[in-house]
């Protein structure tokens, strides 16, 4: 039987602490429907001095053991719960969430299932998280343990933020932290309607919380002196604030997944017709308001032409349906999440064209919304912001190669390193050749074996 708690009609606009939406104290936040600008919604959000008390609260849960002390068995059943009822409430969870970050409908609908995976995996995690024990061959019995940290807080991005809501708690609360999480003020209300699902899946007051607001909150809680670990997805230069915080008040543990400016290359034996979806995939997904998106195209030259010819189609067709309604279920391009970014990303788009030859696109859109088709420049220099600068919206820089040493070459002349995408059919070259990485993209890891590490701290006990 499924449990309906989430309404479309109702928007969850309060902060969510000790298992209740409270009035929030803090700067106002206004909610745009980026497919025509109207307003959603206006609510005030979270203060410092709410900020303390869900920090006092998410530690006084911590301290009293009414989640650490769980069994791993009791606190896989609350996620597996908390996964069923995210998957009960799928198409209003969907709504919520696309009519503040204009993706589209189908895609958020697609995104939740993966998120309630996320919790029934680490629902599996939680009675698994081992230590180790060692001989007393020089008197002294050795045991090392992972012990949970305590309050850790994640700040999620607009452009994924149920994804990032998935990657930040679960691996937290299957070690038996208490957790606090910041949605982005852009694109609260996904986020809102799960917390919505907290209390009914078993979670004790004060486990799991959530605090919308803007940087201000973020900024609290990357200093805040009670909390143990903080995960930032976002930009570079925010990411380096909250280091900076983080170093500053009390150490904090810190998980940074930053911008990017992924590399695709395209090699001469490739599958033209693979090859052309997936890197339209690449570019226009979420309208290339995507940190892993791969901006910055490497073709071999013997096919650029003819795949170049082929990408361009592939654009078009895109662009024919510019202006659909997100919140249709046959949209699959929507528009950026607001102004501030649509400016941003027109301006890029403008100085490019000054310098550099553009093969698709361009043109403003000019029937409402902040709709912005894809743009592909054909070579530009290794100095043009377009192709150094993260951009985050659907702007492709497109240049070719002859080897694949120079094509190794290209894709890594970046300060980025967060992915990339190679085709090829030659195994050992897709292999061979390095992609992903570190840089300005960041550092440490979420989802899998990693993240359990990234949430336990290594005691050594010796015993005699």
């Amino acid at each position: 039987m499924t449990t309906k708690l989430v309404s479309r009609e109702e928007l969850p606009t309060k902060l969510y602490v000790d298992n209740e939406f409270k009035e929030g104290t803090g700067a106002t936040i206004k909610l745009v429907n980026p497919k025509d600008a109207s307003t959603i919604a206006e609510f005030k959000g979270a203060s410092e001095a709410d900020v303390d008390n869900a920090v006092s609260s998410s530690q006084k849960a911590f301290e009293s053991g009414s989640w650490t002390t769980l069994s791993g068995e009791q606190k896989g059943v609350i996620l597996n719960k908390f996964a069923q009822l995210i998957l009960d409430n799928a198409s209003e969870i969907a709504y919520l969430e696309s009519i503040c970050s204009g993706r589209p409908l189908a895609q958020c609908n697609y995104e939740i299932p993966r998120i309630a995976s996320v919790y029934r995996y680490y629902a599996g995690w939680a009675d698994k998280i081992k230590g180790d024990s060692y001989p007393p061959e020089d008197g002294f019995y050795k045991i090392v343990r992972q012990e949970p940290l305590g309050v850790c807080a994640g700040i999620t991005a607009w452009n994924g933020s149920l994804h990032f809501l998935g990657f930040k708690s679960a691996p937290a609360l299957a070690c038996g932290n208490t957790v606090i999480i910041k949605p982005s003020e852009k694109s609260p209300l996904g986020t809102l309607a799960v917390a919505s699902l907290i209390k009914e899946a078993g979670f004790p007051p004060g486990v799991f919380q959530v605090l919308p607001g803007g940087g201000d909150v973020g900024a609290m809680l990357s200093s805040h002196m009670k909390i143990a670990k903080i995960s930032f997805t976002g930009s570079t230069f925010t990411g380096r604030k909250i280091q900076d915080a983080a170093t500053k008040s009390n150490l904090k543990r810190v998980t940074l997944e930053l911008g990017g400016k992924s590399p695709a290359l395209v090699f001469d034996d490739a599958s033209l017709e693979k090859a052309v979806f997936w890197c339209t995939i690449g570019i226009a997904t979420n309208a290339g308001q995507v940190c892993a998106a791969t901006t910055r195209l490497f073709v071999q030259e013997g096919i650029a032409d003819k795949f170049l010819a082929a990408l361009k189609g592939s654009f078009e067709a895109i662009t024919k349906t510019l202006g659909s309604d997100p919140q249709e279920m046959t949209t699959t391009y929507g528009p950026l999440v607001d102004k501030i970014q649509y400016d941003k990303v027109r301006g890029f788009i403008e100085e490019g064209k000054k310098s550099t030859e553009v093969i698709l696109g361009g043109e403003e859109y000019t029937k409402g919304g902040y709709y912005i088709g894809p743009v592909i420049f054909k070579n530009p220099t290794d100095e043009a912001k377009i192709y150094r600068e993260e951009i985050f919206g659907p702007v492709l820089c497109v240049r070719t190669f002859k080897t694949e040493e120079e094509a190794i070459q290209l894709a890594n002349d970046t300060d980025y390193g967060l992915a990339g995408a190679i085709y090829t059919q030659d195994v050992n070259r897709a292999l061979r050749v390095p992609m992903g990485g570190f840089g300005s993209s960041g550092y440490g890891r979420e989802l899998g074996e990693y993240a359990i590490r990234h949430y336990t701290e290594t005691k050594a006990i010796w015993i005699k």
